[in-house]
Order: C-alpha cells, then structure tokens, then sequence
C-alpha cells in the first residue's frame, strides 16, 4: 500500500478526515498555475491516494482566491525554448509531443484514480487548470468562479485533455463555443450548461470546501467497492460502445457482486443502521 508523504510535496499539500482526502494547491502567489513542480507531485499525489485503500473519497482544491490559472508561464518559456537554435528539429519536435504526452497523463492519473474526486473550484479555473477540473469526477463552484479556455487566444490548442472531455460533459456546441470565442464563463451558468454540479451560494472558498468536503464525507460512507466499480464502469462507458459497456459492467459484477459490502448493505437496512463497510 502506498501512503502519501504530506512532507515531501512542496506544491501541493495532503490532509486526511476519516476517508476523505483533500488536496490542496498550494501555489496561491501564482493563482496555483501548474509549474514542473507542481505536474510531478499532482501524479505521485494522485497514484499514492489511488493505492491507498483507506482514501474512499478526494477533495481538489486551490489555495487562496482561485482554483487554476493554466500553466505557469516558467513552462512555456521552457517549452519555447526546447528548439534551440542549430538544433536538429524533428528532434526537438519528438522531445514536444513526449512532454505534451506526459502532461496528459499527469492529468489521466487523476481521472484514473479509482475513488470519487471531487472539485471544490474557486476565482479562476482557466486553461489547464480547466483541463484539471474536467477530470474529476463532480465538481462544485461558486458564482464568481471563472471558467475559460484562452489557448485560441494564446494561438495555440488546447492538447492536454479539455477538447477531448469537455464536449462529453457539456456537449459538442457548448465545448466549441467555449473554446472558440475563449470567453469567460461564470459559476451560473457552468452549472445550467452541466460544467459543474453545482453553484454553491457563496464567495467564501472555505465555505465552498466546507460543502464540498460534506457531499465527499457522504460519498465515504457508502460501499466502496460499489463506488469504485461505479466510476470505473461510468468511465469506461463514455470511451465505448453500449455493447461493450454491458459487457464490462457483467463482468465486474460477476467478480465483485458477492461481497461483504453487499451483506452489510442488505443487514444494515433490516437492521435500520448505518451499513459499516472494511476498506
């Protein structure tokens, strides 16, 4: 089992309440923009909590008034700089697309995390810190929150996941618009289009954690070998047909169906308690 070393991440911090784990960023000088840093803790984060049976649940957050400004701008100086000149460039060009690569799966690590992951999204939630977002499960804002894609602006496409997950979320026209225009779209109106769950009335972030962190704790008390093989069944569906989702969704129910969670489930209703279920 793999824990995670609150000590040894400088960009992001890990606090643990029962089954609930949140992650916080904790970059507020910079809007938590996404630096080298912070891209390599975000994947050992995500993988430890993954192996963790004991974390049934993870709150994401931002420190300080926003969520995610995108990338920091160290990388893309970094980035710029990968051609150098007298440099052969189908070289540099490979050593691009391994490091576009290798940011998308920063970012699949956290969609592949096997337990419910939660967004509690304050102030700016913008470029990759949007391709942040839409990898979570559900996702909470305030009516103040920020959501935009400005990379058309930038002259860029987004490459790192947002074109490929927004559109499952809030729908081709939605997503192309958004991404086209690059406007600004508030917490409202996120969650009358499906980008969030829900608008929660209030412009204090501790105050949005606190709910989100209630609605985690919730999800923390139910089966999670259920919820596991609900998100992993969810997940797997979106990418495949309906032929092969029923075909999956048989096949793990014919593994994990009999289980101790079910005979706790069953008996704590006869029984009118709550069901109390092992990691």
């Amino acid at each position: 089992m793999s824990t995670v070393d609150a000590d040894a991440t400088t960009a992001l911090s890990v606090t643990r309440d029962g089954g609930v784990a949140t992650v916080r960023l904790e970059r507020p000088q910079a809007a938590n923009a996404l630096d080298r840093t912070l891209w390599h803790e975000l994947r050992a984060t995500f993988r430890a909590l993954d192996d963790d049976p004991g974390v049934r649940a993870v709150v994401l957050t931002g420190a300080g008034r926003h969520f995610c400004a995108g990338i920091d701008l160290s990388m893309l100086a970094e980035i710029q700089g990968m051609a150098p000149a007298g440099a052969d460039p189908g070289r540099a060009r490979e050593a691009l697309r391994r490091l576009i690569l290798d940011l998308q799966d920063v970012l699949t690590t956290v969609e592949r995390c096997r337990v419910p992951v939660l967004a509690a999204i304050q102030g700016a939630c913008v470029g990759a810190g949007l391709d942040l977002a839409v990898v979570c499960d559900l996702r909470y804002a305030t009516p103040r929150t920020k959501f935009s894609l400005k990379e058309v602006d930038m002259g860029l496409a987004a490459d790192v996941g947002v074109l490929q997950r927004l559109p499952r979320i809030v729908g081709e026209g939605r997503a192309r618009e958004m991404a086209y225009t690059c406007r600004d779209v508030r917490g409202g109106e996120a969650e009358t289009m499906g980008l969030v769950n829900a608008c929660v009335d209030t412009e204090d972030p501790e105050a949005l954690l606190a709910h989100v962190t209630e609605v985690a704790r919730g999800l923390a008390a139910k089966s999670p070998l259920a919820l596991r093989g609900t998100k992993h069944a969810i997940t797997y569906a979106r990418d495949h047909t309906i032929a092969d989702g029923l075909d999956q969704i048989a096949t793990w129910n014919a593994s994990a169906l009999i289980s101790d969670d079910l005979t706790e489930a069953v008996t704590a209703f006869a029984q009118g308690r709550a069901p109390d279920y092992a990691d």
